[in-house]
């Protein structure tokens, strides 16, 4: 049996809350020096890039000592260096602790923050910020929220221990509790589960529902509804965690939630700022037996779905 390769611990520290970047050299190829290959590996980086990091010694090898350009190619050589990162606008919304201890970290995530670094959403996460703000350099999610849902996300503190919380997910042993505003339907017989199959292909912004066998299940129930403005509050209970799962199926019924940009149609892009009309999806409760401690947890957001409270404010009327 071929032994699995121990990958050394970091040897640079986060920056804002936010992990160095590491790379494993490949173990087979032709080129002479350490530099020839991240040049062509880090090609996207813009030209000059990685020579210039080279040149200013922030890429570095496990011992810390930074590498240079000329340095002989070795096979499962780990480098690591950090990115420059473009300015990001702040998401002006507070990130709320409901709960913490030894094991884990429960935070109720405003609309509009990512939960994890992706993309051009670094230091404004909710990642990064509590790691900041908790001071806990090794937090992890052990699941994440969309950046345009609000509500529950659970995050554990210690790495030997985010393996267990994130079986909850896997195995769903973890009840979570959504609602949502959209429009209502008198048609609609609900509530009622909704079983389809739902793909998300790479590259492609929205998911989409085809034939086959169902991978993503949903409880949709009506909570109450207002004649005046023509709108439902609905209470949604996944059994699955398809990427965009309820956002799918909520459009597949024919009342998509307010506030998609993807469905029933992508649009355009808003402006980095513009935290105008939300998506009107929350994540409201947590259920879980504590893996680690035996603790029965129940967690409730505090937010709420402004569409529903004041939909005036939240259309900008």
């Amino acid at each position: 049996m071929r032994r699995k390769t121990r990958t050394p611990p970091s040897p640079l520290p986060q920056r804002e809350g936010v992990d160095p970047v590491r790379v494993r050299l490949p173990m087979a190829g032709s080129w002479a020096t350490v530099g020839e290959h991240l040049v062509e590996r880090l090609s996207g980086a813009g030209p000059g890039v990685v020579e210039a990091m080279l040149d200013a010694g922030r890429i570095v090898g496990a011992d810390g000592l930074a590498v240079a350009a000329d340095a002989p190619y070795v096979p499962g050589m780990f480098v690591w260096f950090h990115r420059e990162l473009a300015p990001e606008v702040p998401v002006p919304f507070p990130l709320t602790v409901v709960y913490r201890d030894a094991h884990v970290v429960v935070a109720d995530k405003p609309h509009f923050l990512a939960t994890t670094p992706r993309g051009s959403h670094v230091t404004e996460t909710a990642l990064a910020r509590l790691r900041r703000e908790l001071d806990l350099p090794q937090l992890s999610a052990a699941h994440r929220l969309d950046r345009l849902t609000a509500g529950l996300v659970l995050f554990t503190v210690r790495p030997t221990e985010r393996g267990a919380y994130q079986t909850l997910f896997r195995d769903r042993l973890i009840r979570k509790e959504y609602e949502a505003v959209a429009p209502y339907d008198p048609a609609l017989a609900l509530p009622r589960t909704v079983r389809s199959r739902i793909v998300k292909e790479r590259g492609v912004m929205a998911a989409r529902e085809v034939e086959g066998e169902p991978n993503a299940v949903t409880r949709v129930e009506l909570i109450e509804h207002r004649e005046g403005d023509g709108l439902g509050h609905y209470r949604l209970i996944p059994d699955t965690g398809q990427t965009h799962q309820l956002r799918v199926h909520m459009n597949a019924l024919g009342v998509p939630i307010l506030g998609d940009p993807l469905y029933p149609e992508v649009t355009d892009p808003v402006p980095a700022g513009d935290f105008r009309r939300p998506l009107q999806l929350l994540a409201r409760k947590l259920e879980f037996t504590d893996p680690v401690t035996g603790t029965e947890h129940r967690f409730t957001s505090g937010r709420e779905l402004e569409a529903w409270s004041s939909h005036g404010r939240w259309a900008g009327q």
